[in-house]
């Protein structure tokens, strides 16, 4: 079954539900932070499914690749700032780092299939 809109596509998903959890981890940081890693935090994985959106809507294969490697950039920039969380001891982000594998596992199986989709 073809999707009709992002949002029926399990990966923006997946996704959505990890911002969410990202602002719920970084709303126990230091007020100091808000600012400053909490908002980098929050903006780099809200990033991954808002890129992901305005990528399904492009038509072309390369306007479509280019944003959601955009997202997969934003991904690995997230990966730094929960190493940086947990180096200043903001918070335990083991579950947030498996969650952001699963995230870009399913990102990058989806740009290969849509890849191959309109290769045909």
């Amino acid at each position: 079954m073809k999707s009709r809109n992002f949002q029926d596509v399990e990966l923006w998903r997946k996704a959505h539900t990890w911002v969410l959890a990202i602002y719920k981890f970084t709303a126990g940081f230091p007020k100091h932070e808000l600012f400053g890693l909490s908002s980098q935090l929050r903006r780099a994985a809200v990033s991954v499914p808002a890129n992901f959106a305005e990528g399904f809507k492009k038509r072309g294969l390369a306007d479509k690749i280019r944003f959601y490697n955009i997202a997969q950039g934003s991904l690995e920039e997230f990966r730094y700032y929960l190493i940086l969380a947990r180096d200043l001891g903001y918070g335990d982000s083991g579950a947030l780092m498996i969650f952001l594998e699963e995230v870009s596992k399913m990102l990058e199986s989806y740009m290969q299939a849509v890849g191959r989709s309109t290769v045909r």
